[in-house]
């Protein structure tokens, strides 16, 4: 059984940092492309930042391209998502999710809650 668990969101001030982790198992996690997705109150859910299982491409939303950075660790199964100096707009509840090679299966975690006051 796949499972994705997110933690580290928090309540921050603008202009503060947050770095979130997501942890797999269930799954041979250095074969999958990881990505962190977003949905703030009354809005879809967005793409926000992805990284590819070889750890060598990495793609980000143009809101948060400079600010966030995506990472793996392969050995630890764990996504992370380096976030710097964060805006109201970025508060929203963050998910991780994995694609399958080939993207025949995608995961989503619960989510974590991240709150940005001005």
């Amino acid at each position: 059984q796949v499972q994705l668990v997110e933690s580290g969101g928090a309540l921050v001030q603008a202009g503060g940092s947050l770095r979130l982790a997501c942890a797999a198992s269930g799954l041979t996690f250095s074969s999958y492309a990881m990505g962190w997705f977003r949905q703030a109150p009354g809005k879809q859910r967005e793409f926000a930042a992805a990284i590819s299982w070889s750890d060598d491409t990495s793609h980000y939303a143009d809101s948060v391209k400079g600010r966030f950075t995506i990472s793996r660790d392969n050995a630890k199964n764990t996504v992370y998502l380096q976030m710097n100096n964060l805006k109201p707009d970025d508060t929203a509840v963050y998910y991780c999710n994995a694609n399958s090679p080939g993207g025949g299966h995608t995961y989503w975690g619960q989510g974590t809650q991240v709150t940005v006051s001005s």
